[in-house]
């Protein structure tokens, strides 16, 4: 294990001098120290997140991450001796023992001793591969006693937080990708901005959680499989539809942390990146109180009647949230892939079975993906986004409006 230690300071110094080497890289690339607040970029070095050219694994935040860079590192090492020794001895025996040079091949059955030597050897290998391996993943799957459990739902393509215990509980959002279209194009459209720092590693809605607290994360998902993964915390947990898998990560540094979804889930894989940012202890109490406050005044009254105007223009943000990705702002869906709404028989027929689609989702058999539940949006939410559907386009059904309560109704 010293060894392995001693590869980890060496490919942690070449990995500095790559860094430094990149001083011409586009500011996009590069993950600036200011995107990197916090304890863990005096520290470590590291970003948080990727960064261009990076060699190695991301420098650990967790006493976890840090154990399985060590692992690998262990592994690289005895894989290295094993390949040495085997080809060196093979290739010695070739070039010494070659026909060329008068060598006459042995003739031999068998040797107690050698077999004994291929049987021990390799059994020692793989346990001391195995304890210390055994031991990290034991501590992986370990989530115990923690201070405060947070529900992540993977749904294509963003991720839905519910804060289910601890000091944050009650506290609920769903946090999309904050990368403007306008830098990413699209198939056979160029990108009209330049692209930003933290380009495709960015969200709307960052996970806040305190440093030095145990924090165990819940997955779930609610059309196709997920994972959420954050390297530096040394965490990857996939999101299965119908099932509850748990991890857990505690931070010894501040700062912002990025990842990704790690499993293929679609066209808008790429799409859904994770942020999550710890502070201290003191700071986080301060998000909390002000995430509750924006969450009370948000809160509307579902039993207040809206007009159509005021539902329209709400609905409006609703749709570019959270629907646009998939049924495209002209409504027109994507082609053997994705519903239209505009004229659609839904959209266009009675309000009932359109509340039913967006709150219980629906298999219709016509296009691959499934349309997800959205029971996780307000009341009001999906009043508007369905009243802006049905008065938009070319949609002019009989019955234009839905109303909140209407929607509460629905879902007893």
């Amino acid at each position: 294990m010293k060894l392995a230690k001693r590869l980890e300071s060496s490919m942690l110094g070449l990995a500095a001098t790559v860094a430094a080497s990149l001083a011409g890289t586009p500011a996009w690339a590069q993950q600036s120290a200011s995107t990197a607040t916090g304890t863990y970029q005096a520290a470590t070095g590291g970003t948080g997140g990727p960064t261009p050219h990076q060699l190695d694994l991301q420098p650990a935040a967790t006493q976890i991450a840090s154990e399985i860079y060590s692992l690998h590192n262990w592994m690289m090492i005895v894989c290295l001796v094993i390949f040495v020794a085997v080809f060196g001895v093979m290739f010695y025996s070739i070039f010494k023992h070659r026909k060329s040079v008068g060598h006459k091949a042995a003739t031999f059955h068998e040797s107690t001793a050698v077999e004994i030597a291929w049987t021990v050897v390799p059994f020692l290998i793989v346990i001391g591969m195995a304890l210390p391996a055994t031991r990290t993943v034991v501590g992986m799957k370990d989530t115990s006693n923690a201070d405060i459990t947070i529900k992540a739902t993977g749904m294509q393509w963003k991720w839905g937080y519910d804060y289910l215990n601890g000091e944050g509980e009650g506290i609920s959002f769903v946090s999309n990708l904050a990368t403007p279209r306008a830098q990413i194009g699209a198939p056979g459209v160029e990108a009209t901005e330049k692209r930003g720092e933290n380009y495709l590693m960015e969200v709307d809605n960052e996970v806040v959680v305190p440093v030095h607290k145990k924090i165990r994360i819940v997955t779930t998902a609610n059309d196709v499989i997920h994972a959420w993964m954050i390297p530096a915390f040394g965490v990857k947990q996939d999101a299965i539809p119908g099932f509850v898998r748990d991890t857990w990560f505690k931070s010894e540094h501040t700062g912002v942390f990025r990842g990704n979804c790690a499993e293929l889930c679609g066209k808008e894989h790429a799409f859904m990146p994770i942020v999550v940012r710890v502070v201290t202890a003191d700071e986080y109490t301060a998000w909390v109180d002000k995430k509750k406050k924006e969450m009370a005044a948000l809160a509307d009254d579902p039993n207040k009647t809206w007009t159509i105007d005021e539902l329209k223009t709400k609905g409006e943000k609703v749709y570019a949230a959270n629907c646009a990705v998939c049924h495209q702002a002209n409504g027109k869906g994507v082609p053997n892939a994705f519903a239209p709404l505009d004229g659609s028989e839904v959209v266009n027929g009675p309000k009932a079975p359109q509340i039913d689609v967006l709150l219980h989702g629906k298999k219709s058999g016509n296009y691959p993906a499934e349309m997800p539940g959205w029971k996780q949006l307000s009341d009001t939410d999906i009043a508007a986004v369905i009243t802006y559907t049905r008065n938009n386009w070319s949609n002019k059904p009989e019955q234009n409006i839905v109303q909140p309560a209407e929607i509460v109704a629905a879902r007893k």
